[in-house]
């Protein structure tokens, strides 16, 4: 049984040698990266069963993003390899400061060749939480219809469903996301949300506001993603205010959020206290932001045991 099973989008994601605008970099490294398939990884070496529902392109790069997921201990065996469809790209452009910007290459993403009807029921019979985010509806039609099946199958086999908006406006308008993602809220049980997408769906930003807005959906576990400023959780009844972990530097800050996601599903797994959660989650945040790459920076149970002071860590 996996404990999440996601479905989204994987790419090749190539990062530059070097900081500064794109257009004055010459090499790029290639890594494996998308939402989703972070979230993954991030759960699995936390120590989680997760599985991946896919597709990718039969071509070199697909083969690649094939082979590491599972090297990761993904289950891939929902992600088909399919013809004529490259398998998606991304260039990274990274200043300075840390800052990214994406530019996306992912026209006739092959997951435009998988349906709803390609869904296995049953290997929603073997999982405990669903998670989903906006990026995938994002990217075609026929992925929203994907996604209410999703949603569908979930609910009829006792699933709980994650939801990230992970809004992004160079895929959609702020009024395609709103309009789409607001139909998704009311089904959801555990909501991790940054409070600028929060504002773009519901038409608010306040943390505190976002939580009394989307208790009223039903929405039973709520983290709202502050960035550098922390989070805020609600849980039966009770709001934290989690403060920031400091990072050691920022190096990229793709990824952070996924982490962050990993970080609350394995405290809601393992039955933790709300604070305890945000706590685990806002320190993988830290310390996904002080590595380049989208989920190299995702750590072991191990290392944020270690961060957090609860192990003495022997470097030598």
């Amino acid at each position: 049984m996996n404990d999440v099973i996601t479905i989204g989008e994987a790419m090749i994601a190539f990062s530059p040698q070097s900081t500064g605008p794109m257009k004055y970099v010459n090499m790029f490294e290639k890594k494996v990266g998308g939402a989703e398939l972070n979230l993954a990884i991030g759960c699995s070496r936390l120590g989680l069963k997760a599985g991946y529902i896919s597709r990718l392109g039969n071509d070199e790069f697909g083969k690649y993003i094939y082979n590491f997921a599972r090297g990761e201990g993904i289950d891939m065996s929902q992600v088909k390899l399919v013809d004529g469809y490259p398998t998606s790209l991304n260039f990274k452009e990274i200043m300075e400061d840390g800052n990214v910007r994406t530019f996306y290459y992912r026209d006739k993403s092959p997951t435009l060749a998988m349906h709803p009807e390609d869904l296995d029921e049953g290997y929603f019979e073997e999982a405990k939480i669903l998670h989903i985010t906006g990026i995938y509806p994002a990217i075609g039609e026929i992925h929203i219809d994907v996604i209410h099946k999703a949603i569908e199958l979930a609910k009829k086999n006792n699933l709980l469903i994650s939801f990230d908006p992970n809004i992004r406006l160079r895929m959609w308008s702020k009024e395609e996301a709103s309009r789409v993602l607001a139909e998704i809220l009311p089904h959801v049980d555990i909501l991790l949300a940054g409070d600028e997408e929060m504002d773009i769906i519901i038409g608010e930003k306040d943390p505190k506001a976002i939580i009394e807005k989307t208790k009223e959906m039903g929405i039973s576990y709520i983290a709202v993603k502050q960035g550098e400023n922390g989070s805020v959780g609600y849980y039966n009844e009770e709001i934290v205010e989690a403060p920031p972990v400091k990072a050691n530097k920022v190096a990229d800050t793709v990824g952070a959020g996924d982490g962050f996601n990993a970080g609350v599903l394995y405290g809601i797994l393992n039955k933790w206290p709300l604070e305890k959660t945000l706590q685990f989650a806002n320190t993988i945040g830290s310390m996904v932001v002080s590595v380049v790459g989208d989920n190299e920076g995702l750590p072991y149970y191990e290392d944020v045991q270690g961060k957090l002071g609860e192990i003495e860590r022997i470097e030598r």
